[in-house]
């Protein structure tokens, strides 16, 4: 789409600017309207997805930090199946329904949100949990990086909890990678460690992700 100066407002920040002219430039944008996905962010699974193919149907898969949706629509489509296949998505913000998906609105780290996973899934473990969850970013890569990985460690720590043998992970990190420790933790943990960078992540942004594959339990 061409971007015909549509923003003339003087109150918005040069950021946000920037940002709103980057989003009318973008193809994923298009695309993620014409394939009906809550958010352009379901290009980059379904990317990651296609190359290393862990979406499989019949699997109980928890997505954290989900709103607005992408990821588990991508993650329903690929999993459901008459006999099983379940994706429990879970955040502080509030989203719409999804075909396929229960949500349970709330911090994934709170207690209540822990019973009401339980009493969705029983004592079983689940086949894969995916985080795409950032924090706002102030533009100071070191500092917007620690408080990502804040988030990624919590992350990793409920995975802990809720993987069964051979499950997967994923989980957005900014470039850096994991940070020195819980990299080496995760590689203990799992089979196979790989660090991604979709081409649906924009060029000029620091995001990329990790894949964990194989969890030894």
């Amino acid at each position: 789409m061409a971007y015909n100066k549509p923003f003339k407002n003087n109150k918005l920040s040069a950021s946000s600017k920037l940002w709103l002219k980057r989003q009318f430039n973008d193809p994923y944008v298009e695309k993620s309207k014409k394939y009906g996905y809550k958010s352009r962010a379901a290009f980059k699974l379904l990317e990651i997805n296609s190359k290393y193919n862990f979406l499989k149907k019949g699997q109980v898969v928890i997505d954290l930090g989900a709103a607005p949706g992408g990821w588990s629509q991508v993650i329903a489509k690929k999993v459901q199946s008459p006999e099983r296949g379940k994706v429990i998505a879970i955040d502080i913000l509030e989203m719409e329904a999804i075909s396929g998906v229960e949500i349970l609105h709330g911090d994934f780290l709170d207690q209540e949100i822990y019973k009401k996973l339980c009493a969705l899934i029983g004592d079983r473990k689940v086949d894969g949990i995916v985080s795409d969850i950032a924090p706002n970013t102030i533009g100071h890569k070191k500092t917007d990086h620690l408080r990502l990985m804040h988030l990624v460690s919590y992350a990793y720590d409920f995975t802990t909890k809720f993987l069964k043998k051979d499950g997967y992970f994923i989980t957005k990190l900014f470039e850096g990678g994991a940070q020195k420790d819980l990299l080496i933790e995760i590689k203990k943990a799992f089979k196979s460690v790989r660090h991604i960078k979709p081409p649906a992540s924009r060029k000029d942004s620091s995001e990329m992700y990790l894949l964990a594959t194989g969890y030894k339990l």
